[in-house]
């Protein structure tokens, strides 16, 4: 399996990743320090927000990290890092934004979030075993075809997880989209921190382009490695 072909795909995979990730951190830290001129922290914003568009259901709860924010469909909680909840900056502003479009997303019953979280749990016991089952395919093979049939299903799994990536981008996509609108809708920010706004969330949503490409890049690998041992 680790073949030169192989070392070219993760490398690039982790190139893809590291560009996505040092793009989104850059950004955030940016505006990280640009304050609102209405001197809204994140969690003033977050109230404004729920209170216009009836989402006042939705729990706020503080979370460790930095760009650890995110939404819990099962939980009906908006989790918020300590920068995103007492800061008053623009980024703040973006990233609380698009957590509560999320929330919508999850109110509205939008089908690509339902997908996403109707096959989660899936993915992530269908990748565990496919990767075993590529590994010991890929090892009885050369002694059968029975082991190249363990291999294509252990792939077929595995293949769960670019479907999950891919499946992932409009759910992202769609919940930047509400929030940009939110925000300007209900006149949180200037025209200058609209494109703020749209500057940290269009880098955030490299990450999960940078994520779906690295996982397509590896399955193609393993369907190109299974032809060749057929």
């Amino acid at each position: 399996m680790f073949s030169p072909l192989y070392l070219i795909v993760m490398l690039l995979g982790a190139g893809i990743t590291l560009w996505a990730q040092w793009k989104v951190q850059s950004t955030y830290k940016k505006y990280a320090q640009v304050r609102n001129v209405r001197n809204m922290t994140g969690l003033d914003v977050a109230r404004v927000l729920m209170r216009n568009e009836g989402l006042d259901h939705v729990r706020i709860e503080q979370i460790g990290g930095e760009l650890t924010d995110h939404y819990d469909p099962r939980a009906k909680a908006m989790r918020l890092s300590a920068g995103s909840i007492a800061h008053p900056s623009v980024a703040a502003m973006a990233v609380v934004a698009h957590e509560l479009g999320h929330a919508l997303q999850d109110q509205q019953g939008y089908a690509w979030l339902r997908v996403r979280s109707g096959i989660v749990g899936i993915v992530n016991a269908g990748s565990q075993l496919g990767s075993l089952l590529l590994i010991t395919g890929l090892v009885l093979g050369t002694f059968s075809r029975a082991g190249l049939a363990i291999a294509w299903i252990g792939v077929l799994l595995m293949s769960g997880g670019a479907i999950f990536s891919l499946v992932t981008l409009p759910v992202e996509f769609d919940a930047s989209a509400r929030a940009r609108a939110m925000l300007e809708r209900y006149g949180l920010v200037t025209r200058q921190e609209a494109e703020g706004v749209k500057a940290v969330l269009d880098a955030a949503a490299l990450t999960y382009v940078a994520a779906a490409a690295t996982a397509i890049l590896q399955m193609l690998y393993y369907v190109s490695l299974l032809v060749r041992r057929r």
